[in-house]
């Protein structure tokens, strides 16, 4: 699937930090319906680009 602005981006399910807890938790793009999201990621952490 190709994703593109003004797509809308399908449900997922990833870790994240939460920083107030001191650490991982599960969490879904669903959880966040209804508010502004900005989505990114690192391809590789230290590569060449």
């Amino acid at each position: 699937m190709c994703l593109r602005p003004g797509l809308k981006a399908p449900d997922f399910e990833a870790d994240a930090y939460d920083p107030k807890a001191g650490e991982l938790k599960k969490v879904k793009l669903s959880d966040y319906r209804g508010k502004w999201v900005i989505l990114f990621f690192y391809p590789a952490d230290f590569t060449f680009v």
